[in-house]
């Protein structure tokens, strides 16, 4: 919750100008939706890291926690590129990436917790759509 707090805050001017100058594609949903929805997914992501950083020592759990950190940071640089700097291609490039560390994550998150793992697919699901909305923002500005 923290991260994603630290990372609506450094945003807020970047996200204004966005709302007022950028063309956005069909099926962007209100300004309104992304706190919301970004502050339920930092609760089941939480949630589930947590499942695995309790679960039993081992070479996985490592990988897990590690995939989370990393996934995490590139959640939260995204931001800073998309909003801040308007780098609407970069960030596109970026979300790839961020899309298939979550998909090794919830791979990972499996093998030690399957709840943990499912905790994590509304996460994937909504990169999913943000990678769609980032694209199309590229695509028309």
């Amino acid at each position: 919750m923290a991260i994603g707090g630290l990372s609506g805050y450094l945003t807020r001017d970047g996200v204004e100008l966005y709302n007022q100058t950028i063309q956005q594609p069909p099926l962007s949903p209100p300004s309104i939706v992304f706190p919301i929805v970004w502050g339920i997914l930092y609760i089941l992501m939480g949630i589930s890291a947590a499942r695995i950083y309790m679960s039993q020592p081992s070479d996985t759990r490592t990988k897990a926690m590690v995939l989370y950190v990393v996934q995490l940071v590139m959640n939260f640089f995204w931001s800073i590129i998309f909003f801040n700097l308007q780098k609407f291609g970069i960030a596109s490039l970026w979300l790839v990436i961020l899309w298939s560390l979550i998909l090794a994550m919830i791979l990972v998150f499996r093998k030690i917790d399957v709840i943990a793992s499912r905790l994590q697919i509304p996460y994937l699901l909504w990169v999913t759509f943000a990678a769609y909305l980032n694209l199309g923002v590229w695509l028309l500005n």
